[in-house]
């Protein structure tokens, strides 16, 4: 049986906890004192570009002083639990630090997520605060979602809002980003200590609503400092932060947490597109960019067009969240001679990445190194036995920031964990004889839109409550800019004045966004189709839909 901390987090075993304090990588820092040591060293360098504020490794530390006195007295306590939910602005990292130096839990939310997946992480969690914006992109009423998540979760005491607040409270009253001459008194450190969970990160959502994976102090910041050595961050570094702050690519691969590590700043962008993002890029001199795939494309066309070479000006381009087709790797590198950076990781753990001063085609055509020489790395076929170097397999890991199990799910932990605590991430890849990964697709059924993984199980359950829906399958379409998009085949129940399969389509998407779904797990196309294919296994052949379309 594997070890638990409290409330239903996996530990890791005792013997190689004591191996990876041994060998250095495991130093017993929280991330409260990761912070102030940032300030100690950087206390006036600027942290945070946010809108026109510029924002100072000390006023950062200040504000979450604050925030953790304004949080204590409103009640919050060590040990409490907080869903964040909040687009990229200075006070996500703000509530985040704070939370952690108050010893409460942060639980990271992306703002695409809904009703769906929000209430999920009050569910498992009994969470009893919430942190939010008022409105996010296309205009979804967040506090609308609260007073949702309210009803359901006796446990929910209390809403903070970043903008109009309604009835709940203000997180811009918590903190002040001004240096008072009097500053407010921190109150005593409860950060829980290095080897405790400090937050929950999100997984991909392979089985649907995503699980929650408990990162400890020591087992993160080991992969920050690597990936920050790794990526040549210093304090002159400025990273445009375009991908959700929440991410787990934004915040470790090597990310805010990096640069904060480094003493340089993070460039908060709110939108992703290339007008915006080569304004901030020019405005602060950004030497580092971190995309998924699909933005890259509109990057190129844009600077193609104008005859721009922006994308030169960089430092280090990174692109992660799912493979990067070799052709936009190569045009990259070729045509608009960027510094590219591969990177492949999972908020599990792992992480890879291509190095500068490869060659060029590990650059191109792998997904680069493993941080650790003590990341294990397993690849193995159907019957869980090693393939041949270069072979396609089963990716399985281990590692000192890999975790051992999901929160609270130990049915799914005896799937995804062997006996001796390998991670079975579903990856399939190569291992090349110079070590570099390549990744050729996913084992799990999911479908990967542009970074955001959609699992097929969600999305046909919740379409199978509809009345009219009699049976449905989920698949994946190519994409060119996405890499894939989603398509559902419908078998459904026609009544009476019953409207075109247009109509119906777009009613189907109306329905799912009412049932609370992610945006971007909602079908992009819908087919309506008679009678399925079936496998001899008398399941739908999903490999015939898609020769279909």
């Amino acid at each position: 049986m594997p070890q638990t901390y409290l409330d239903g987090a996996v530990a890791y075993p005792a013997e190689f906890a004591q191996k990876y304090r041994e060998k250095g990588y495991w130093i017993g820092q929280n991330l409260s004192e990761f912070l102030h040591e940032a300030t100690e060293k950087y206390a006036d360098n600027i942290a945070i570009y946010c809108a026109e504020q510029k924002i100072t490794y000390r006023q950062f530390n200040s504000a979450v002083d604050c925030c953790v006195a304004s949080l204590y007295q409103r009640g919050l306590r060590s040990g409490d639990k907080a869903v964040v939910q909040l687009p990229n602005h200075h006070a996500f990292y703000i509530i985040f630090f704070a939370l952690i130096r108050l010893g409460a839990l942060p639980i990271m939310s992306l703002p695409a997520h809904r009703f769906s997946e929000v209430n999920s992480f009050f569910q498992q969690t009994e969470a009893n605060a919430y942190f939010c914006a008022d409105f996010g992109t296309q205009k979804f009423d967040y506090r609308a979602l609260a007073r949702q998540c309210q009803q359901s979760n006796p446990s929910l005491k209390q809403v903070f809002v970043l903008g109009e607040t309604a009835e709940f409270d203000s997180i811009s009253a918590l903190y002040t980003l001004e240096i008072q001459d009097n500053p407010v008194q921190p109150i005593v450190s409860q950060a829980s200590t290095a080897d405790q969970v400090a937050f929950l990160q999100l997984s991909g959502g392979s089985t649907g609503i995503p699980k929650l994976i408990s990162r400890t102090h020591d087992d993160y910041l080991y992969s920050v400092r690597e990936s920050a050595k790794i990526c040549e961050l210093n304090q002159y570094s400025k990273l445009l932060m375009v991908l959700p702050a929440a991410h787990n690519f934004s915040m470790s691969s090597a990310g805010a947490l990096g640069i904060f590590y480094s003493g340089g700043a993070v460039v908060l962008g709110t939108d992703p597109s290339p007008e915006t993002s080569f304004t901030l890029i020019r405005k602060h001199q950004v030497t580092d960019a971190c995309l998924v795939p699909a933005l890259v494309r509109p990057w190129m066309d844009k600077a193609a067009c104008d005859q721009d070479d922006i994308l030169s000006s960089l430092h280090c381009l990174q692109v992660g969240g799912a493979r990067l087709a070799d052709v936009v790797a190569n045009r990259l590198i070729d045509e608009f001679n960027v510094n590219l950076q591969q990177v492949f990781g999972m908020a599990e753990g792992l992480v890879n990445y291509t190095r500068f001063g490869m060659h060029k085609d590990q650059i191109i055509h792998t997904q680069g190194l493993k941080i650790s020489e003590d990341d294990e790395i397993l690849v193995l076929d159907e019957d869980d036995q090693p393939v041949a170097q270069g072979e396609v397999g089963h990716l399985l890991t281990r590692g000192p920031y890999t975790i051992r199990g999901y929160y609270k799910a130990e049915e799914h932990n005896a799937r995804s964990f062997t006996p001796d605590g390998f991670y079975r991430t579903g990856d399939l890849v190569r291992i090349l004889e110079d070590g570099c990964i390549v990744v050729e697709g996913r084992s799990k059924e999911q479908i990967n839109r542009g970074g955001e993984k959609i699992a097929t199980e969600e999305v046909e359950q919740a379409l199978i409550t509809h009345p009219q829906v009699q049976l449905v399958s989920l698949v994946a379409m190519p994409d060119d800019v996405l890499g894939e998009k989603s398509c559902a085949f419908v078998s459904w129940q026609a009544q009476q004045d019953d409207p075109s399969e247009i109509r119906r389509g777009l009613n189907l998407r109306q329905y799912l966004k009412d049932y609370g779904l992610a945006h971007y797990k909602i079908p992009d196309r819908v087919e309506f189709i008679q009678h399925f294919p079936y496998t001899a296994f008398g399941k739908i052949d999903k490999k015939t839909l898609v020769k279909q379309l």
